[in-house]
């Protein structure tokens, strides 16, 4: 009965990873579509004008949606131009600077502190994230899982490694060659959001699994396999992130693997196949 049971579970848990994996790839590939929402590449060499108007949070909680149209309309109406400092996922407390205006027309200054009003009205800010628009927390979320599995109260290192995988699934699509068909809404050309940064990804879903499941052999293998999977999939975009990721995973079973010829050989083929 205690296996019928444990089969049972395990089937729920392979339904909830299945939902979690195709969230996870449909917001990425959204995104791909729209890299900012359907807004402009925030300027990287921007520098901040004195005159510029700081729209400040009354909320604390995750940005849930940010209706870059809405924020369009505002921009085109009071002539202004709106700079966001988050996206979707970012975590805002009260006070905390979430856009900054300019005036394109120096006779409609005032419009800068009229408009703050409006455009916190085009952020939803809640008490959990979302995956739609949140390619990151659905990566989060797979690597918890894969964690969670890893934990000593389960220990189940199967479940884990099935979750690295449907993490390579999930980032394969955003190492495909620039889509030319990347949306920019002809309306939201005066609005300015960051994109995601590849960093990131991988920080969010290989960081915990490297942690967690450092002390088992067959989890650190199947990791390094995975990174470079990636990094042979498309180098220019992985390559740099896998080899950091790569290092970073060998510390961590330096500490943990407790026999030597399991260090050596995880060693050996992180050299061979990404460093």
């Amino acid at each position: 009965m205690r296996w019928i049971d444990h089969l049972s579970k395990l089937g729920r848990v392979g339904e909830t990873i299945d939902r979690v994996e195709q969230a996870t790839i449909d917001a990425i590939n959204n995104r791909l579509q729209w890299p900012h929402l359907g807004g402009v590449a925030y300027p990287s060499e921007w520098m901040i004008p004195p005159s510029a108007q700081i729209v400040t949070s009354k909320q604390t909680g995750y940005v849930q949606h940010i209706d870059v149209q809405a924020l369009g309309a505002i921009a085109t109406a009071c002539e202004i131009q709106i700079f966001l400092e988050i996206l979707p996922g970012s975590f805002v407390h009260l006070g905390m600077p979430l856009a900054r205006t300019v005036s394109l027309n120096k006779e409609r200054v005032d419009e800068l502190h009229s408009s703050s009003e409006k455009i916190l009205a085009c952020l939803t800010v809640g008490v959990r994230r979302t995956f739609e628009h949140d390619p990151r927390f659905g990566l989060s979320v797979l690597s918890e899982i894969a964690s969670r599995a890893l934990s000593p109260a389960v220990n189940d290192p199967g479940t884990a490694i099935d979750v690295i995988g449907r993490g390579v699934r999930s980032l394969t699509d955003w190492g495909r060659p620039p889509d030319s068909t990347a949306m920019i809404d002809t309306d939201c050309e005066q609005v300015y959001l960051r994109g995601l940064v590849v960093d990131d990804l991988f920080d969010d879903f290989f960081a915990p699994i490297a942690r967690d499941g450092a002390s088992l052999l067959e989890v650190d293998l199947r990791m390094m396999k995975a990174l470079a999977s990636l990094a042979q999939i498309n180098p220019d975009v992985f390559s740099s992130a896998c080899i950091r990721h790569a290092n970073l995973l060998l510390k961590h079973a330096a500490t943990a693997l407790t026999l030597e010829e399991d260090r050596k050989k995880l060693h050996e083929m992180a050299q061979q196949l990404v460093c």
